[in-house]
Order: structure tokens, then sequence, then C-alpha cells
């Protein structure tokens, strides 16, 4: 039997690392496609090229290109934000098009972002709910996904979007970050700290690709977070039980706004209340080995889940 491909584009950052190791491990033959030399094979990520040429016969394509949100707002990020996920996109169904053999799978990247601010005891939303476009990172998801379902690609070929949600891990994306910033006291509630944290593990993430690449009659949105989402205060409360920081520091939304601006920043990637469940996901059989934040982040930081009476009911 032959060995399955993945074609993994964009695939060098903390996601991309963790997806590759992972599928190589359960026996898939891993092609890289970058823009930096890091990569098995280079691309400009906007114009057809020789790169093409690794999507023949691949089992599986994975899509994680698109330019960091962790920046200041200004014109010209909002414009590479938006260009280096439509645009990627675009050219890669092209590609997918003109294929011989096409992927029979593409996972593409997409974002929890995509729905509306979701507060207090409000549904959490499913892959059902409506996506009507507002703020910057709504429309960026809305915009995402409308060039990933115009892209030519043959019916054949299977089309997830990944709405994910914030992925924890310990060696990348924004867990290290929370984690040092909760040792020297910056682990009290952000703002009010009423808004939502929707979050999946690290090797949840990884172990759900694998799932809907063999999902056959999965297709459209689905939602990659852990089916317990927790308010922001009880998120900082669990690692405040963990790490034990001799001081709470008070974290008002006046005090974000300036530390967003030193750090060239945004305060909504810490203030919008993403509220999301995953719907399909569950519905196909999908078991979670993190779904609850409690034991997560106990794994993520060496230490035995502690729970705590927010942890438990507001998960």
């Amino acid at each position: 039997m032959s060995q399955p491909k993945l074609v993994l584009v964009g695939g060098n950052g903390f996601l991309g690392r963790h997806l590759a190791s992972y599928f190589r491990a359960i026996g898939y033959q891993v092609v890289s496609i970058s823009r930096t030399g890091s990569g098995d094979v280079r691309w400009d990520s906007c114009s057809l090229g020789p790169w093409a040429q690794a999507l023949e016969g691949a089992d599986l394509l994975v899509n994680l290109a698109g330019r960091t949100v962790d920046c200041r707002y200004t014109a010209a990020n909002r414009r590479a934000i938006l260009a280096s996920r439509v645009e990627s996109t675009r050219v890669l169904g092209a590609a997918v098009a003109a294929c011989v053999q096409p992927p029979k799978v593409w996972l593409n990247s997409s974002t929890a972002t995509i729905y509306p601010d979701t507060r207090g005891d409000a549904p959490a939303n499913t892959e059902a709910s409506p996506t009507p476009g507002g703020p910057f990172s709504e429309e960026v998801g809305r915009a995402w996904e409308e060039a990933f379902w115009a892209a030519p690609a043959p019916a054949a070929v299977r089309r997830v979007a990944l709405r994910t949600a914030i992925v924890l891990g310990a060696d990348g994306g924004a867990f290290p970050v929370m984690a040092r910033l909760a040792r020297y006291g910056l682990c009290t509630p952000q703002s009010d700290g009423q808004q939502w944290i929707s979050w999946l593990h690290v090797r949840d993430f990884c172990r759900a690709v694998a799932f809907l690449a063999q999902a056959d009659d999965l297709g459209g949105p689905v939602n990659l977070c852990a089916p317990h989402p927790l308010l922001n205060r009880d998120f900082n409360a669990l690692l405040a039980q963990h790490l034990r920081p001799p001081l709470h520091l008070p974290q008002p939304k006046w005090l974000l706004e300036i530390g967003a601006f030193a750090l060239r920043t945004e305060t909504e990637l810490i203030l919008k209340s993403r509220k999301v469940y995953p719907e399909r996901l569950l519905a196909a059989g999908f078991q979670f080995e993190y779904p609850r934040c409690v034991a997560a982040v106990g794994e993520l930081l060496g230490k035995q889940p502690v729970a705590t009476s927010q942890d438990v009911a507001s998960e």
C-alpha cells in the first residue's frame, strides 16, 4: 500500500510544525510549501508556478497560509492580512483545478472569529449560526471562506473550512505569552473578564484535522474548538491556580489599550467574546482528549489539573 501524501501550505508556524510531526507519525509523507527556504517547495502565495506540481496525487491538502493578526490594524496591515488569506486560497484553487490527479481532500484555514461577539448566556455559535460580518476580524473570515468556496476545484475534491479557535500549545501560539504574563501577576480578568474564550489543545487540533481527512461525508464549515468554552476571568483563574504569582495586578480596559499600543497589537485579540461549539465534529463522532480547559492548562504547564468552582461553573 502506497504512503498517503499530505501537502501542507504555510506550515512553518506553530500549527504547521505540529501537524507535520503528527502526520509523519501516523505514516504520511508530508510535503511543505512555504514562502521561505525552510519548506520543501517554494511559492510566492499569489501566482501559479512549478510548486503546483506538488499537489498532484495528494491525499490531503491543508492550507494554513495567512499573515499574523498580532499587529496594529492599520490600513496597510489590514490589506496584508486580508490579501495573504484570500490570494493564497484563490491561487491554490487554480492549482487544484489544473491538477491531473487533484487532492482528494482540501482543508482550508478559516477562523472562529467569523461569528459575532457573543456574551452572557446566549447560545454558543455552531456552524449553522449566521455570519453577518461586522468588525474587521469577522469580515476577514467571510472573505476568506468566500474565496475558498469560489475556487474552481473539481467537484470530487471534498472541501472543509476549518473555523479554528485559539489553539493552546506549550511551544507556540498565544499560550506561552499568556503564561509568561501570568507569572508576573497578569492573571486577573482582562477588562470585566466576561468575554468567552473558545480554545483547543494543539493535540486535539492535529487529531481533528486527521479525523476530517477521513470523514468522507463531511464538507463545508467545521468549528475546531473544544466543546466547553470558558470566561476570560475563569481562564485567568486557572493560570493563577497553577502559577501562584506573588502579585495579582488589575487589567482594566484602558490599561490594556495602552499595553496593546506599546506592543503593536490590538485589544480585540483578548476582548472579543468568542463562544463557539463544535457541533459537526461531535455529531460525526470525534472524541476530544482535552474537552475541558482545566485539563488542557494542567497538561501544558506540566502540572496536575486544578479544578476551580469558576471553571466548572463556566464550562
